[in-house]
């Protein structure tokens, strides 16, 4: 009789945790993420001595505060334009804006067609997008108008220009990072059924992005309205020129009233875009602004009215076909399908189609009206040709005019360091705001709701206002231009951290609340970190803005390079302005090569 053999015995388990953990194989940390942190370690240390060096002074702004009083009695009661003028002044801006923009987004489709990798005809092309993409991100819309203004008569051109190419940079690489994204299933179905290229972009690719290249030009508007204001000191026509005399004739009564103005126009532009999003892609707002809030409540109601009516309409045509009939009995024949199929076809004008037809014809009509008050001088298109030649001899070869290197060179680290200083400023603020303005995170509605209309009120104020009310206050320098960047770009890296804090994943949330955690150890423990790669990414990108900005701020006085780029504009030295442009491209391309080599590391 055999015997079973007895299965071989397990070898025992340590129950000792401290053994397992040295058997365990250790995570290696790779050589280019510690290169990758050591970097993001220097730029912070950077960052708090160009704060250090700001001059920034909580005792020394109190001191000065009398200087805000006196100013405030001069200035005396707030005027503003007479009524005709300040209505056609804020027509022209709008307008203005509204034609650079919708012309930065036609030009961005082609553009983000070859910037993006999985739609660019090659390489070669790809990298042409790619540079465009950044050439036009590193010109500042300003140095854009002074060239502009010499090639074509004085006028609103000009400043569509500006805006326009200016924009290009922005749309065009947020709309390529979309088709980089899309499904490719709708895309490779068309191919496979002989389709076109032209048929897989409106077809498979361009459905899927129009949301996001629609909420991109609306968002790059908003932006464009507020930075029109700078372009007045160069010579674009608006209130931003108007603005401009005014506080250069020291009438500071109707200066400060022009810009409340413009805070009023910016917070309006807003809510406007939120409800014309909704309307052209047929979708309730998303978002969490103002605007978004008081769109999706006008769209719950027109849907609720909308349901009701249709609701009605049905039962009324069920009573009139079958009366006293609600529901077809059990195995009764179907009716014939041929009556649903046409009006399928021939597509009824119910509320929906009706909304959505005046909505088209009326954003027809202000695109038109818009192009109408810009009155532009379509003859200048043809004519300037001629001028190139004569205009491009003055801007090249670059070099500094009577300024020494070491000055100039000096003046673009002040600019960069401004922005440093006021990009850790903005971002630790904006922790909170955003933390607080995040569903996920706010303590209660009230509080969220509260942080969210702060983020909205911040961003409506141009940098460029609050720079020149630091500068009557605090004096010339880099305090005044670090405080109106840093102010905000709390709304922008608020509004970012907010959204980004609500879209992580809900699972490891969960997990902490379900042992028990306060509602600290879970934002510090599930929120934080899943959000911190976002918020590295809201870093570099304000910082890239912050840059740019802070050149501009340095035309009215806020410190850096931007008052030498006045200097030159003005004496008509373009071939400085060549030079002072060549390294803020260089400083924008070494940014924007950190900020992908960050993203690729701690992605």
């Amino acid at each position: 009789m055999s015997t079973l053999a007895a299965p071989p015995r397990r070898p025992a388990v340590a129950s000792d945790p401290r053994s397992i953990a040295e058997r365990a194989p250790k995570r290696r940390v790779s050589p280019e993420r510690i290169a990758a942190s050591l970097t993001l370690v220097a730029i912070v240390v950077a960052a708090i001595v160009a704060l250090a060096d700001s001059g920034i002074s909580i005792p020394s702004m109190i001191d000065s505060w009398g200087n805000a009083e006196r100013f405030f009695a001069r200035v005396g009661p707030i005027t503003f334009p007479e009524p005709a003028q300040l209505l056609y002044l804020t027509g022209l801006t709008v307008g203005l804006v509204l034609c650079g923009t919708l012309l930065a987004a036609a030009i961005s489709v082609p553009v983000a067609y070859l910037a993006a990798s999985n739609t660019t005809p090659g390489r070669g092309w790809q990298a042409f997008g790619r540079f465009v993409t950044v050439l036009t991100r590193a010109i500042p819309d300003v140095v854009l108008a002074m060239v502009f203004v010499l090639m074509f008569s004085l006028g609103s051109l000009p400043g569509i220009l500006a805006i326009g190419i200016h924009s290009i940079g922005m749309i065009s690489k947020l709309f390529a990072d979309a088709i980089e994204q899309i499904d490719e299933g709708p895309r490779l179905a068309i191919r496979a059924a002989g389709g076109s290229k032209w048929q897989e972009f409106t077809s498979g690719i361009l459905p899927q992005v129009l949301p996001s290249w629609v909420a991109t030009v609306l968002h790059r508007n908003d932006i464009n309205l507020r930075g029109s204001v700078v372009l007045g000191y160069v010579g674009v026509v608006g209130l931003g020129m108007e603005m401009s005399f005014a506080f250069k004739s020291l009438n500071y009564s109707l200066g400060l009233g022009i810009a409340i103005v413009m805070f009023a126009l910016c917070i309006a532009m807003e809510i406007v875009s939120s409800v014309v999003r909704g309307a052209m892609l047929g979708v309730a707002p998303t978002g969490r602004s103002l605007g978004a809030r008081l769109a999706r409540r006008a769209s719950a109601r027109r849907a609720a009215s909308t349901s009701a009516g249709r609701a009605g309409s049905a039962r009324d045509r069920l009573e009139t076909s079958q009366p006293g009939l609600e529901t077809p009995p059990a195995g009764a024949p179907r009716p014939a399908v041929g009556g649903d199929l046409d009006a399928a076809l021939r597509r009824p004008w119910d509320a929906v189609r009706v909304r959505n037809t005046v909505w088209g014809w009326v954003a027809f009509a202000v695109v038109v009206g818009s192009v109408l008050i810009c009155n532009i001088q379509w003859g200048d298109l043809v004519t300037f040709w001629a001028k190139v030649p004569a205009i491009a001899v003055q801007f090249w070869p670059p070099n500094f005019g009577n300024y020494d290197a070491e000055t100039m060179f000096g003046a673009m680290g002040q600019t960069i360091g401004i922005a440093l200083a006021a990009t850790l400023l903005a971002i630790v603020v904006s922790v909170l705001v955003g933390s607080l303005a995040a569903r996920n995170v706010a303590p209660n509605g009230t509080v969220r709701t509260s942080m969210r209309l702060l983020l909205v009120v911040i961003r409506g104020i141009p940098e460029v206002i609050l720079a020149i009310v630091l500068i009557v206050i605090t004096g010339l320098g880099s305090q005044a231009g670090t405080l109106a960047l840093a102010f905000g770009g709390i709304g922008l890296a608020g509004k970012l951290i907010a959204d980004s804090f609500e879209e992580v994943a809900p699972g490891p949330e969960r997990a902490l609340r379900a042992t028990g955690a306060s509602r600290t150890q879970v934002y510090a423990s599930a929120t934080l970190p899943q959000g911190m790669r976002a918020l590295i990414g809201h870093s570099f990108y304000l910082l890239d803005t912050n840059i740019r900005a802070a050149t501009i701020l340095g035309i009215v006085g806020g410190g850096g390079i931007g008052y030498y780029l006045l200097n030159a504009g003005q004496g008509s030295n373009y071939q400085v302005v060549t030079a002072i442009v060549l390294m803020i491209l260089v400083t924008v391309l070494v940014v924007e090569g950190l900020a992908m080599w960050m993203r690729r590391v701690f992605r």
